[in-house]
């Protein structure tokens, strides 16, 4: 590691910069040599500085490798790196395109994770949590199995399922109707996804100026709980529209048939004049 001088304010004193050999990057940036040496291949990192047959890496290159790392940590692949630090070299502020890619990744959930074991899950589902109906919820991605250990992905749909079970409603009939459900909820989905690259992102330029990303995230993060208020909004509404239409034909499976009720007792008549 070496230190060469840095310009500094005008008014203050100059500070020394650390320059990094190829080991000293990878350490200080917590990943192999290897992988140093494969970020530099795909050009993700910019060319060192040489000094003969030794290559000096700025802070730059470390402050890069972070980014990288965090990049990879938010599920980006590597050629989608690659195009945001090419961003980043035309001017383009990478913070601002990480808010943007934080408000449109971040999860519209706030469900947190159940752990319990096999045994306490088929205790809530008063037995019924069987082979097929695990698999049926595995496959809705409700829970996660690992031997006796189970994760179910939220509490709230943990007690509404088991509230269904409670009142006598089977397991199975209560996933199955989850599917339709799911599929229900794919489709909203699809139809404000739509919305938003319709209306939003197709206005605009395939080169955000400086601001306008930041204004980008702000907007989508207000849409968010609009969003979700309109499917709640719609969904009583479809409720008070089906109950209505169905309510004679509750009530008419509800009163007692007239082939097998007891025959109604006579009515005095009123004395003849």
């Amino acid at each position: 590691m070496s230190e060469t001088t840095a310009p500094g304010p005008a008014s203050g004193p100059r500070r020394p910069a650390r320059e990094f050999r190829t080991e000293d990057l990878a350490r200080e940036a917590g990943i192999p040599v290897r992988t140093l040496r494969f970020y530099r291949e795909r050009r993700l990192l910019p060319a060192p500085r040489r000094e003969g047959r030794i290559a000096w890496y700025s802070e730059d290159h470390l402050a890069r490798l972070r980014i990288i790392a965090d990049l990879l940590e938010r599920g980006h692949t590597l050629g989608g790196i690659a195009e945001l630090l090419s961003a980043w070299e035309d001017g383009r502020d990478v913070a601002e395109l990480l808010g943007l890619e934080g408000a449109i990744a971040a999860p519209w959930s706030d469900e947190a994770p159940v752990p319990m074991t096999l045994s306490e899950l088929d205790a809530a589902y008063a037995g019924q949590a069987d082979a097929s109906n695990l698999e049926t919820a595995r496959a809705l991605g409700y829970v996660r199995v690992e031997g006796e250990v189970v994760s179910h992905v939220s509490r709230r749909l943990l007690d509404a399922s088991a509230a269904l079970v409670a009142e006598g409603i089977p397991l199975a009939a209560v996933l199955e109707t989850a599917l339709g459900v799911r599929a229900s909820a794919d489709a909203l989905a699809d139809l404000f996804v739509e919305l938003i690259n319709k209306q939003l992102l197709g206005r605009l330029e395939s080169r955000l100026t400086s601001g306008e990303t930041a204004r980008l995230a702000e907007t989508l993060a207000r849409l968010r709980p609009v969003a979700r208020t309109v499917v709640d909004v719609e969904f009583a509404l479809a409720m008070d529209r089906r109950v209505h239409g169905e309510i004679g034909d509750v009530l008419a499976q509800l009163a007692p048939s007239r082939r097998g009720a007891a025959p109604e007792p006579e009515q005095p008549q009123p004395p003849r004049g």
